[in-house]
């Protein structure tokens, strides 16, 4: 999908299962993600999530895609670009201040890390990629989410140099910190 001086963006692969589940099993990275964490249980649970973000790729602006080390082939995680699930409760249409009625096309970047790969950059690095990528395909804003709490990824939404939007209940049913970033910065 698209590489960076250290990473490749690429699709999952059913080959990638025994690291995914090592990754999205622990509650380190589990607690981070979506609106009720859950850490996978089995590794059962792998290839339909595999298969689900194959599903998410199939239009190739937008996916969640493996990040693979250039070096080494080792994957270090995922970053995802895509469109945000309609907001709830519905905003007064220019709430989020871009007078577009509020969810209509808003694009999400996002990452998650193995914790092997924690402190090593990559997730700016991808989320760079990601955002170049998006902007490149002719976006002209992209958000990102996090759960109050994830130093983490809210200090990469700042080196990103993404603005803070405030917290908000307005995606996924959970209260988050959000972020925005335009093609003109």
């Amino acid at each position: 999908m698209f590489t960076t001086d250290r990473l490749t963006a690429r699709l999952w692969e059913h080959g990638d299962a025994e690291r995914a589940y090592d990754m999205y099993s622990r509650w380190e990275v589990a607690r981070w993600l979506g609106a009720a964490p859950r850490a996978l249980e089995s590794p059962a649970e792998v290839p339909a999530m595999i298969d689900r973000w194959r599903g998410r790729s199939a239009d190739p602006r937008y996916g969640v895609w493996a990040l693979e080390r250039r070096d080494t082939g080792v994957v270090v995680g995922s970053v995802m670009l895509l469109p945000l699930p309609s907001p709830s409760p519905s905003p007064s249409p220019d709430e989020d201040g871009s007078g577009n009625g509020g969810g209509e096309g808003e694009i999400e970047v996002g990452w998650h890390l193995h914790p092997d790969s924690w402190g090593h950059g990559y997730a700016t690095e991808a989320a760079r990629g990601a955002l170049a990528k998006g902007f490149a395909d002719g976006l002209t804003e992209i958000h990102a989410v996090v759960r109050p709490g994830n130093t983490r990824s809210a200090a990469v939404c700042h080196r990103l140099g993404m603005t803070p939007q405030g917290r908000s209940t307005r995606w996924y049913g959970a209260e988050l910190d959000t972020f925005r970033i335009t093609r003109a910065a």
